[in-house]
């Protein structure tokens, strides 16, 4: 039997997923078909559902879905529920829709990990207040930061997210402008959505140094205007491409019940981002 996954999204095209998971496949010796689903607003839902009843094992849901897929799935693992987000659907055996947010798993494994930069007791600057910074901000915490500090263009949006983790380790929150004059952060991510658009958040000069690593959770061809800064600055740059590697294998490990050795995937990858 081949087990059916898709990713769905809107837009989809780009999406490197199905590279990812057939990779994974092959590397796992696990027979899978991974598409790509493009769904609206108004049939996300429903589109789950379909492709439950189709007789598929789950989903992958990415922008601007991640909060929809909530209301869609009727268990949450504690991630999920945490992050208020859900990028993975188990289409479990009992007939239950199980929500799950892999994506703050990936960046710290690929931060931890692949960018060898521990994050216990170091500076951390988190970039915006939306979904994608939410999703990520627990797991960010269990690593035990000296602090994880949220920057927002709406200082009033950040110091709410770091209100709901509180709870989980030193957290603040606040504007953009208040980062001029803080001591240089270890790490700083990138989880607006202006690198998409050509731009970046209005960062002051200090914050980063050649200690830092840049992350920016978007991938591409190219820097992004974020990891321009960050290497003007002299910090070291990097993309979101091993954010999805690794989000992707805790996926398939929730599916298919094996973790696939990502560090076999990049060099594809690399190529066909080159």
């Amino acid at each position: 039997m081949i087990n059916r996954y898709t990713v769905i999204g809107q837009p989809i095209a780009h999406s490197l997923s199905p590279v990812v998971h057939q990779l994974f496949g092959e590397l796992t010796q696990r027979r899978i078909h991974y598409t790509r689903t493009e769904a609206s607003p108004e049939t996300f839902a429903q589109t789950v559902i379909d492709w439950q009843r189709s007789g598929a094992q789950g989903c992958n849901v990415t922008a601007p879905f991640k909060e929809l897929a909530v209301e869609v799935c009727e268990r949450l693992s504690p991630n999920a529920r945490r992050a208020g987000s859900v990028n993975t659907i188990h289409m479990h055996r009992d007939g239950k829709r199980v929500g799950h947010n892999t994506d703050g798993l990936g960046l710290v494994a690929d931060i931890v990990v692949n960018q060898r930069r521990p994050l216990e007791s170091k500076r951390v600057l988190l970039l915006g207040a939306g979904g994608a910074a939410r999703g990520v901000m627990a797991p960010l915490l269990a690593k035990q930061p000296a602090l994880l500090h949220v920057a927002n263009r709406t200082a009033s949006k950040a110091e709410q997210l770091a209100s709901l983790f509180e709870d989980l380790g030193p957290v603040s929150g606040g504007g953009f402008e208040q980062l001029d004059g803080e001591p240089v952060f270890d790490v700083i991510i990138n989880a607006t959505t202006v690198s998409m658009n050509g731009g970046m958040p209005p960062l002051p000069d200090g914050i980063a140094s050649h200690h830092s690593l840049a992350y920016d959770m978007t991938y591409g061809r190219q820097d992004t205007p974020f990891m321009s800064w960050s290497k003007s600055c002299g910090a070291t740059a990097c993309n979101g491409l091993g954010m999805l590697v690794e989000q992707a294998a805790e996926s398939f490990l929730i599916w298919e019940g094996v973790r696939p050795k990502t560090r076999m995937a990049f060099p594809r990858l690399r190529e066909l981002l080159s």
